[in-house]
């Protein structure tokens, strides 16, 4: 326990000494949690542009713009032909295209169907998919008014009229996030893919600091040999860095509930459990790799492209059994991928305890990395020859053989 208790001490005072390890612990999450949630405070997208190619130049047409001008959500913008608008949308100065063709309202009129041709670009996911509902809302709406002026003509009743057009009433209402506020949507997944980031990098750091003082002198009475109570160093690190880690997904799930007052239908200490395993799954995956590798700018390397796009693998903006098989087993190794299950369950449905252990049995793969760490660790000693002409394998300078 003393020993223990002393390489604790011997972290803390690393962390002290290291700026970088200091910031990413303190103030570079506090910082980036208030940056996402400033870009994302507008909570929808507002006045986005679209752009109206006018082909028939009637007063239809120009009614149909107001229905779009009306819209808080898009922001027409004329455009005399279809390859200047494209060429626009191309450049992201418009984010969708609307074009009434020719002889529209003579064609409505005369009983044809023209098609009004509405593009988006689809490579802003959450953009297009809000565009292509609120443009045909919006046209829908303006084209029932046609209709009906059309059939009040005929002499058909105003309240047959109102039955013609929409034979089967229907409502929608959301039962989550209801006015589609972007901060309740998109902001935690993200904070929690940013903060499984920094918790790779603080392990990762800590870590890689070993082989660095694999051959120093001792601090405090303790050998720097990374082979050397390695065991005993990791806990050590473990004590003090989750602790440290655990205090900003504390503060994130304070921010976003409890200040902002997102809707929250569960309980907070359940989501704290389950960001703690996710924490230590990261913990255990960041170790695979440090002994796999055992080299300080690969195990960076690697556990960054392995952890950066943690939030495509959520299934927040895209389904992930639409995934192909490569991305969906990328998936199943990012711990954040099994923690944001358990989020959404008790965000928005309020589960309790029984359903949260449920899906963390999910977790199982990561217990199995455990022997695997054990085994690399001790492998791949190098061979020394003794006095007496004998072959041995020294133990005590495997890592700093390896780390070298």
């Amino acid at each position: 326990m003393a020993l223990l208790i002393a390489l604790v001490r011997r972290e803390l005072h690393a962390l002290w000494r290291d700026p970088w390890q200091l910031a990413l612990v303190s103030y570079i999450p506090l910082l980036s949690v208030l940056c996402l949630w400033w870009l994302f405070s507008a909570g929808l997208p507002r006045q986005l542009p679209v752009a109206i190619v006018d082909q028939d130049h009637s007063q239809l047409s120009r009614m149909l713009t107001r229905q779009l001008k009306a819209n808080p959500v898009t922001d027409p913008q004329s455009f005399t032909d279809l390859p200047s608008a494209v060429a626009a949308m191309q450049q992201a100065q418009v984010y969708a295209v609307v074009v009434f063709p020719h002889d529209m309202k003579k064609d409505l009129l005369t009983g044809h169907s023209p098609t009004i041709d509405v593009r988006y670009n689809s490579q802003f996911l959450l953009v297009g998919k809000l565009l292509s509902s609120q443009i045909q809302l919006s046209l829908g709406d303006g084209l029932l008014q046609i209709a009906g002026l059309k059939q009040l003509a005929k002499g058909i009743p105003k309240s047959q009229v109102a039955v013609n057009l929409s034979p089967v009433k229907s409502q929608t209402t959301a039962l989550f996030n209801r006015n589609n506020n972007y901060i309740g949507f998109l902001v935690p997944p993200v904070l929690v893919a940013l903060w499984q980031l920094l918790s790779m990098l603080v392990m990762a750091n800590s870590l890689n600091r070993e082989l660095h003082l694999n051959a120093a002198q001792p601090e405090d009475g303790i050998s720097n040999r990374l082979t050397e109570h390695f065991w005993l160093k990791v806990l050590a690190k473990i004590l003090l860095f989750t602790p440290i880690l655990m205090l900003q997904g504390g503060f994130i799930l304070t921010w976003l509930y409890l200040y902002l007052a997102l809707p929250f239908a569960g309980s907070l200490a359940l989501l704290l459990f389950a960001q703690l395993i996710m924490l230590l799954a990261v913990w255990s995956l960041v170790l695979f790799i440090f002994v796999l590798m055992r080299d300080s700018a690969r195990v960076i390397s690697f556990c960054t492209a392995l952890f950066a796009p943690a939030f495509a693998f959520m299934g927040i903006t895209f389904p992930t059994h639409e995934m192909p098989p490569l991305a969906q087993w990328w998936r199943l190794i990012m711990p954040s991928s099994h923690y944001i299950e358990s989020h959404v369950s008790v965000v928005s449905y309020g589960v309790t305890w029984p359903t949260v252990a449920a899906q963390m049995s999910s977790y199982w793969g990561f217990i199995c990395l455990l022997p695997l760490i054990y085994l690399l660790s001790r492998k791949l000693l190098p061979l020394t020859v003794s006095a007496n002409g004998v072959t041995t394998v020294d133990s005590d300078t495997a890592f700093a053989v390896k780390g070298q």
